[in-house]
């Protein structure tokens, strides 16, 4: 058993196909698939189930590969242990961020590392909250940015900010008139949203449920035309007059647009919020890069959010 065999069993789990494992791995599908075979000779058991076109793994091969996992990425510390020496802050740190965080705290936070570790560049990814979760657990990020409650196995989590809710709206919108809105100002307008797999959007849904069952939709206006793929994309709509919508208030972008085109409107009462953390694996053997990290996002200036300690 070496750990290029156990290299290749996670990568076919991953793919569910030898052929895109071993292009993952950077080897022929053959010496791929005679690798696989050779190791379950070894150990007695088929890992994976092979039929035409698709691969799925056994019951012990979804032990056998969680195992593996386990052990190159203890291999992987090892070499970080052997290359860097006692500095943790002198390696690329790989992070990760869902799509309403890293736009916004990235070029604040970019600036206080350098200064705090300037040895160690960010390494930088954005996706939803699930794909990044898993990249986490599998060892290919070292960190990620997310919004809670996130809940993982094997994973801590700190809460670093909390950041308002805030409404957008076109700037001459009759609710202008008012200087605070509630959710039903809000719902009773087309509201724009981020689309599904994005959570900011069930959190937007969670404290306006109504923002989507009273969508008073006009003619020739679908489901689809109401919802963007990014924050910016929905801010561009808000800006020429689609709708309105609700933003974290570190993408609201009041400096990126004059004042003749949006309007940021708070909520009256207690406005809603949402809690931002840092996430890593218990096991992660830099844990002063995570310190350094969750103090440079402590020291990023952002506006409008309220640090956590």
């Amino acid at each position: 058993m070496t750990l290029n065999e156990l290299k290749y069993i996670v990568a076919v789990a991953r793919a569910r196909h030898f052929g895109r494992a071993a292009e993952a791995c950077f080897i022929s599908q053959p010496t791929l698939s005679v690798a696989v075979r050779k190791l379950e000779t070894e150990l007695g058991v088929e890992l994976f189930e092979r039929r035409q076109g698709e691969v799925t793994v056994t019951p012990v091969g979804e032990q056998v590969v969680a195992q593996a996992q386990r052990v190159l990425e203890g291999a992987g510390a090892i070499r970080e242990i052997v290359e860097h020496g006692r500095d943790q802050l002198v390696a690329p740190l790989r992070i990760g961020a869902i799509y309403t965080i890293g736009p916004y705290l990235f070029p604040h936070l970019i600036n206080e590392l350098a200064e705090r570790a300037p040895k160690m560049p960010l390494i930088i990814e954005e996706d939803y909250t699930h794909i990044l979760a898993e990249k986490l657990k599998q060892g290919e990020v070292d960190a990620i940015l997310i919004s809670l409650p996130f809940e993982e196995h094997g994973i801590l989590t700190l809460p670093l900010y909390e950041e308002s809710f805030v409404a957008l709206i076109p700037s001459s919108h009759a609710l202008n008139e008012k200087k605070y809105l509630s959710m039903e100002d809000i719902s009773n307008e087309k509201v724009l949203l981020l689309g599904s797999g994005h959570c900011f959007r069930d959190q937007v849904l969670e404290v306006c449920p109504d923002c989507i069952r009273k969508r008073n939709l006009a003619e020739r206006t679908t489901m689809a035309d109401l919802e963007g793929s990014s924050l910016e994309t929905i801010r561009y709509m808000v800006a020429s007059g689609m709708g309105v919508t609700i933003l974290p208030c570190s993408a609201a972008g009041a400096d990126r647009f004059s004042q003749r085109l949006v309007s940021i409107k708070r909520f009256a009462d207690t406005s809603p919020s949402r809690q931002v953390a840092l996430a890593w694996r218990k096991s992660f053997p830099r844990p002063q890069a995570i310190d350094v990290l969750c103090a440079a996002v402590h020291a990023s200036k952002l506006s409008c959010i309220k640090q956590l300690k």
